[in-house]
């Protein structure tokens, strides 16, 4: 499988974000997105799974499910944590795997991987923000699907937590899924290449990001996209953190 972004351009409130944006990326690698706060590293990857409008250029997917839209092949993990505070811990887990099309869910496992076992029958509006964010990362392992789109993923965890992070992520790759992870620091991957939104978003834009760096600088181009099997020019849709797929 293969994620290509062929010219890519993103315009909102009345400005360009950014545009001529190229890059490829194949199962079993990552890529982080990096750059100045509004460089559009959150719009990016809200791009790609359809929340906002693409303004130019376009998504291809080789080797996916032709059957299946982008979206529908991808985890987005977003700033907001969507939990619903009144049910337990695995009983979000379990909504949010049943929402996502799973016909069944290895609770214990999903929730012993972030180290929240011990707390899956807690309600969550009892969980601290790192444990929240270990939740919605449980979403990862609970419905299996190749693409990981991830916006600072480790934002509020621990040390240990973002151990078990990257341990996810690894295996992820291993497996031969992929990773795009908008990030203002090291995410733990040391073979993931990095994209520098810097170096093509116009001056002065705003967006919803924070300032980061990641622990490679490669360049990511377009070069090697080959011939497509699935494209994508996502229609807007609602504003927010999840995906119905």
């Amino acid at each position: 499988m293969r994620l290509c972004a062929i010219d890519l351009a993103c315009h909102r409130g009345g400005r360009d974000v950014f545009a001529g944006l190229n890059f490829s990326i194949a199962s079993g690698q990552a890529l982080t997105v990096t750059g100045r706060n509004g460089a559009g590293k959150s719009s990016l990857l809200r791009s790609i799974i359809g929340l906002v409008r693409i303004a130019g250029g376009r998504l291809v997917l080789e080797g996916g499910d032709p059957e299946l839209t982008i979206a529908e092949q991808a985890h987005y993990l977003g700033h907001q944590d969507a939990l619903k505070p009144a049910l337990s811990v695995a009983e979000n887990l379990r909504f949010w795997a049943a929402f996502l099309g799973a016909k069944t869910v290895d609770t214990h496992a999903c929730l012993d991987a972030v180290g929240l076992a011990d707390l899956a029958d807690l309600p969550a509006a009892y969980l601290s923000a790192g444990q929240r964010r270990r939740l919605s990362i449980a979403r990862l392992g609970a419905v299996k699907r190749p693409i990981w789109l991830l916006d600072e993923p480790a934002s509020t965890l621990d040390v240990s937590a973002q151990q078990q992070l990257a341990e996810l992520m690894r295996t992820h790759l291993d497996a031969s899924g992929l990773i795009l992870a908008a990030t203002h620091g090291p995410i733990g991957l040391a073979d993931a290449q990095e994209l520098r939104l810097d170096d093509i978003a116009p001056v002065g834009v705003v967006d919803e990001e924070r300032d980061g760096r990641s622990e490679s600088s490669i360049p990511v181009s377009a070069a090697a996209i080959g011939r497509a099997t699935h494209t994508s020019a996502a229609p807007s849709q609602p504003d927010g953190d999840q995906v119905r797929s």
